[in-house]
């Protein structure tokens, strides 16, 4: 059975609930971001940026036959590619219905919020709005 967005979410936090101090924490975000699957080259494109973040950061969506959205993504920063790596292994491989509506609550939940710069965060927060963007435009096309 496929785990949906909640599913995913959950997971997560169970993940992160094991490490005890915020250095464990980023050590695994930092290799959750050597693991992400790179964006094809001819993406990483002005077109593709996300703007608001502070570090380059280059999101690509694509739907697949069976209507669900597949995200690639790559930045010039560790951090940034792990937490985009992070919101990539929750959101991709879903319908963009659930996309837009998704509530990412696992930001809070371990703790990410507290734990990042107010520029990571607000580029955190680029990334999730971007692809939302991307689940809303791609949801309208005929199948």
């Amino acid at each position: 059975m496929k785990m949906g967005i909640e599913e995913k979410q959950q997971e997560v936090i169970d993940e992160f609930g094991v490490f005890s101090d915020w250095m464990q924490k980023y050590e695994y975000i930092i290799e959750l971001g050597k693991e992400l699957p790179l964006i094809d080259e001819k993406y990483k494109t002005d077109d593709h940026l996300i703007r608001g973040c502070q570090s380059r950061v280059w999101l690509n969506a694509a739907m697949d036959e069976s209507g669900v959205i597949l995200f690639t993504a790559d930045s010039d920063a560790i951090i940034t590619k792990g937490l985009i790596a992070l919101v990539i292994r929750v959101l991709s491989g879903e319908k963009p219905t659930d996309i837009v509506g998704a509530d990412l609550h696992f930001v809070k939940d371990i703790g990410l919020q507290e734990h990042l710069s107010p520029t990571r965060s607000n580029g955190l927060a680029s990334m999730i709005k971007q692809m939302k963007i991307y689940a809303l435009a791609m949801g309208r096309l005929p199948a």
